[in-house]
């Protein structure tokens, strides 16, 4: 009962502040310490000593990314390079293919680099449009989008630019292109068997929700960039990430790296996350060379996807420190040491520990944050000793922290919802079967591939 009672009462409560329109950077805090109080333990050391190094070290890490992705997505979004690379999707599938032709715009952004944030707000109009002239309920908006956005693209197609798939790459010595025939057999799970059910949804049930926010659905964009100006930014991140993750850099003497002045780390610590820092700034360089004349104010872009980075960075450092709080709480330690005795081996038990942090923090990045920190050498080593690719556990992790993240809490769950104007009860069920129940279903199949075959 007291493990019930510290690890699921504040999770409950912070999933239910959130449902109410409470910020997540001030609700995770506030369940973070609710929840060491119910272990008895000291409320400002639980602050001080676990919250916000958690917190402060995800941002340590990560704000480069965060930070470069959501100035490359302004960019796209000021230029109309991101809009006209919509359209062009939209115009060539048409009405009667609605649901494809958003799930494709959105996975074609997001794979490209662009923020599922900017994604959502660049694809919602086209997409009201499309569903009216297509007999669609509205509805399904937004588990049209939360599909092409923060699914396949995000966790398992090999080369994505996302930071869940940047994160594993310091703790295994991988590239973004870990295990990519695994990833592209739960990516295809993903895209396919989450059309298929908006498929069937959008026939089980009549159009309605005339009442829903239009704003903009309509409004024309003038001076849209030719497509090429949209592509080759995008083409630009995934051919340099993988020249320089597998040419460049392994070629680069960085023997310096092992001084204790520069981390005490090596090559293959740096390699990948280097690497895709250097592929999302030739595109964004790329792509303001080519649109800087189309940017009303680009320094005003410039200062306002830096800004933009800012809160989805903190929210989810937010939930990493809540996280590990929560994975510092005796009651955790039980339940992960169940998951330990999980029959299957190390692939098994680390998807099982990923998938526990995901769903306890709302956050994929999150929460595999805290599970490398706390139990990536432990994988690591175990993995070696059985003659392991580490690839897998990249490919595995990434998968195990793309499923349960989007419960209700999750800071896009909550933001994609509110961009569309409708409420958890109206909406997120779809959600739920696109982001968490077919990603799990995928998450499955792949651990039995890589279970039976290794990395490949």
């Amino acid at each position: 009962m007291s493990i019930l009672l510290t690890l699921l009462l504040p999770l409950g409560l912070l999933i239910w502040s959130v449902y109410r329109g409470w910020p997540v950077l001030l609700a995770a805090q506030v369940m973070a310490l609710f929840a060491a109080g119910l272990a008895a333990d000291p409320i400002f050391a639980t602050l001080t000593q676990r919250f916000m190094p958690a917190a402060g070290g995800f941002v340590i890490a990560f704000l480069p990314l965060f930070l470069l992705g959501a100035v490359f997505g302004k960019v796209m979004e000021d230029s109309g390079a991101a809009m006209a690379l919509a359209r062009f999707i939209v115009a060539r599938l048409g009405p009667a293919q609605a649901l494809p032709a958003v799930v494709l715009s959105c996975a074609v952004l997001t794979y490209g680099g662009v923020s599922l944030f900017v994604v959502a707000f660049a694809v919602y109009p086209l997409a009201v449009a499309l569903f009216r002239e297509g007999q669609i309920a509205q509805r399904l908006i937004p588990a049209a989008i939360a599909l092409g956005a923060f699914t396949f693209t995000m966790s398992a197609l090999p080369g994505s630019p996302a930071i869940q798939n940047a994160i594993p790459m310091p703790y295994f010595g991988t590239t973004a292109f870990a295990a990519p025939g695994l990833g592209i057999i739960a990516g295809l799970i993903m895209a396919l068997g989450g059309l298929a059910y908006l498929q069937l949804a959008a026939r089980a049930e009549a159009p309605v929700s005339p009442a829903l926010s239009e704003t903009g659905t309509d409004r024309p964009i003038p001076n849209l960039p030719p497509l090429w100006c949209a592509v080759a930014p995008i083409l630009t991140v995934f051919a340099a990430n993988w020249i320089l993750a597998e040419m460049v850099l392994p070629r680069v003497d960085l023997s310096y790296l092992a001084d204790p002045a520069w981390g005490g780390v090596t090559a293959s610590d740096v390699i990948g996350v280097w690497a895709l820092i250097g592929a999302i700034t030739l595109a964004m360089l790329l792509l303001l060379a080519m649109t800087w004349t189309r940017l009303e104010e680009p320094r005003q872009t410039l200062s306002a996807g830096s800004q933009a980075a800012l809160l989805p960075l903190f929210n989810t450092a937010a939930l990493v420190g809540f996280g590990a709080v929560v994975a510092g709480l005796p009651a955790f330690a039980a339940v992960n040491a169940l998951t330990n005795d999980i029959p299957g081996g190390v692939l098994t038990s680390l998807a099982a520990s990923a998938s526990l942090l995901a769903g306890l923090t709302g956050s994929a990045s999150g929460g595999m944050s805290i599970a490398l920190d706390t139990l990536g050498p432990r994988y690591l080593e175990a993995a070696l000793a059985e003659g392991m690719d580490p690839a897998a556990l990249h490919r595995i992790v990434a998968l195990a922290t793309g499923g349960l993240d989007a419960l209700p809490h999750n800071g896009a769950v909550v933001t994609l919802l509110g961009i569309a104007g409708l409420t958890h009860r109206e909406a997120y069920g779809p959600i739920f079967v696109v982001a968490v129940a077919i990603p799990v279903v995928a998450l499955l199949v792949t651990l039995m591939l890589a279970t039976w075959f290794g990395a490949f």
